[in-house]
């Protein structure tokens, strides 16, 4: 398996994925407002290219990904639904934790994934809350540095 940055030209297939494993895992757990607004995030050219996205392949196969923005800030984290608990979402965020240049990671997580953060070190910093139909909860991680 390879981590490696998606172009915002390459961005079809991360999108596919993305919306694919939200509607199975997370919509569930959303008004149809909340899946609008997730649907017209993912397609706004302008919030897409303000993230940097990491993809996890093998072969051509997109199997998970991961976005942030400012280096800091997880605002979107998939893997592909058959390819759960195979340590793809863990090297995926261990990619983007190299690349953090801040001593914290802040996420907005979705019912459905809070655990999964809650497993990767992030504490909730406030109660579920839910804007424009999207619930989430605000978590947030130090990150630790070793030093030399």
């Amino acid at each position: 398996m390879e981590i490696k940055k998606i172009d915002l030209e390459k961005m079809d297939k991360a999108l596919e994925l993305t919306w694919k494993t939200f509607l199975e895992y997370e919509a569930p757990d959303y008004s149809q407002e909340g899946i609008d607004e997730f649907k017209k995030t993912i397609d706004d050219e302008q919030w897409l290219s303000a993230r940097e996205f990491y993809g996890a392949y093998e072969a051509d196969e997109l199997l998970g990904l991961i976005a942030t923005k400012d280096k800091s800030h997880i605002a979107l984290f998939f893997v592909d639904g058959k390819h759960h608990r195979k340590g793809i979402g863990r090297k995926l965020f261990e990619k983007v934790l190299e690349e953090n240049d801040k001593n914290f990671f802040t996420v907005n997580s979705s019912p459905y994934a809070k655990e999964v953060y809650e497993h990767l070190g992030f504490e909730c910093t406030d109660d579920l809350q839910c804007i424009n139909g999207l619930k989430f909860y605000p978590m947030t991680m130090k990150v630790k540095r070793l030093t030399r």
